[in-house]
């Protein structure tokens, strides 16, 4: 494809996405020569494509903008573009949950869990050794030293990886993205769980895709038999799963189930976009394995990230797949061009002279007596009628109560004492986990979160027997 082309289908997607808004407009030329490290004459060149398409629209002495009213290409009206409206509801619980004095619906670890210092200690060691063109060392697919500690890292745990077959990203929201983009196009089919972490829904309707959801077990996991169905009926591009400690059920995939979920994917010619942020965060004696061990065509791109375990906030996460390492470092480099070189070079820096090892051991240890303390206090306050699912591993815990109530309510009352809970209905596209909560117990059982507890217990007896204390 030629080079125009290639940074057509870039603006063409950031217009799908939002970046460029109905009216705005876009780069000069020059300054998308500049900001692409193309000629003005390709830019041109993409400029005229997109106007062409009905994307773009050029003003006099003005510059180009996005179509007001988007009208479909002249060449394929099958594939008009369509502006995806943002979910607000989910806008504003992300606004608010992490805000909140008691931040139950939090996605991230507890802050005090991890040694901030030490990490900005080796983040200023780092920095202060890096030469003046780093930023070039750490374009994709990123810095090498990095790749080759993550990639050490699952050779340990029996998987043969390359940090050639690495691509390091700005957390795993951009390494899962990365892959929907690499492996599907606008109008595809591809399997998410239900329920599943709100950012796969939106990542896969925002780039246009038919989701097509599968039923996920607390007990076990993803539902195999639905799997297979899904596979059968119709034909689905690519699956995005979390076999170990599921969010936001904590559900844990066994190995004899994940050697079926990869017999399923190469029989169906289905890609897997697996995404595997909580496997160093288990409880037991061993490490669950990823999908990935059991991938004989390469068809798993596994998605990690030191988020929620070595760093909340340096947004430090990679790809692993060799196939389409190339495809995925020019999609990085055409988008976000590349994760924070400092950054990269500090959390390097940190794994060669610190044990993550270590760390990672007494972080397990705290996660399970702190979410030991909170589930103890739930069992004592809880009404009999909710199921309480608490996984091995992981910071989440799972409620399921009675299909009559309705845990967006509970989520509003409680706002209103600053205490936010991840409710049911943002973890799927129908309303069936309307009745379920997600709690983060990875926080100390404060007099603030044990009392927040204490009143969400309370809210839930209320919804299900009434409210007699008036």
């Amino acid at each position: 494809m030629s080079r125009y082309r290639q940074l057509a289908q870039t603006i063409k997607a950031q217009i799908q996405q939002q970046v460029w808004r109905s009216g705005e407009k876009v780069l000069s030329i020059r300054a998308a020569s500049k900001s692409y490290s193309v000629s003005a004459a390709t830019v041109l060149q993409a400029y005229q494509l997109l106007e062409s398409e009905g994307w773009l629209t050029a003003k006099p002495q003005s510059g180009y903008f996005v179509t007001s009213t988007l009208v479909a290409p002249r060449d394929n009206a099958s594939s008009a573009p369509k502006l995806i409206p943002y979910d607000d509801a989910l806008y504003e619980y992300l606004k608010t949950c992490n805000q909140s004095d008691v931040a139950l619906g939090a996605a991230f670890p507890s802050s005090d869990l991890f040694s901030m210092s030490l990490l900005n200690r080796h983040l200023a060691s780092a920095g202060r050794k890096l030469p003046a063109d780093s930023v070039l060392h750490n374009l994709p697919p990123g810095n090498e030293s990095l790749r080759r500690s993550i990639a050490q890292r699952y050779i340990a745990n029996g998987i043969s990886v390359s940090h050639h077959d690495i691509v390091i990203t700005s957390g795993a929201m951009e390494a899962l993205n990365l892959s929907l983009q690499v492996v599907t196009k606008a109008g595809d089919n591809v399997v998410v769980e239900a329920p599943t972490f709100y950012g796969a829904i939106e990542a896969t309707k925002r780039r246009g895709l038919n989701l097509i959801e599968v039923g996920v077990s607390p007990e076990s996991g993803v539902d195999l038999i639905e799997l297979e169905r899904a596979f059968k009926q119709q034909k689905v591009q690519a699956c995005w799963l979390m076999p170990n400690y599921h969010n936001p059920t904590g559900s844990l995939l066994d190995d004899e189930s994940k050697q079926a979920v990869m017999a399923l994917a190469n029989q169906y010619d289905v890609m897997v976009i697996e995404d595997d942020v909580y496997a160093e965060l288990y409880f037991g004696e061993q490490k669950p394995k990823p999908l990935k061990y059991w991938d004989t065509q390469d068809r798993v791109l596994l998605c990690g990230s030191f988020s929620k375990s070595l760093c909340p906030g340096y947004r430090i996460g990679w790809v692993v797949n060799r196939t389409l390492s190339e495809r995925l470092q020019k999609q990085q480099l055409l988008s976000t061009l590349s994760s924070s070189s400092p950054i990269q070079s500090g959390i390097a820096h940190y794994l060669q002279y610190e044990s993550l090892d270590n760390h990672l051991r007494k972080l397990r240890k705290d996660l399970k007596q702190r979410q030991a303390k909170v589930v103890a206090l739930l069992q004592q306050g809880l009404p009999e009628e909710v199921t309480l699912h608490v996984p091995d591993g992981g910071y989440f815990v799972w409620l399921v109560l009675p299909k009559a109530i309705q845990t967006h309510k509970i989520y509003q009352q409680l706002l209103r004492s600053d205490v936010s809970v991840a409710y049911g209905d943002l973890f799927s596209t129908s309303d069936q986990f309307g009745h379920c909560l997600r709690l983060n117990v990875s926080y100390e059982l404060t007099p603030e979160v044990e009392q927040a507890l204490k009143q969400l217990a309370k809210l839930i007896e209320n919804e299900l027997f009434g409210d007699f204390s008036a």
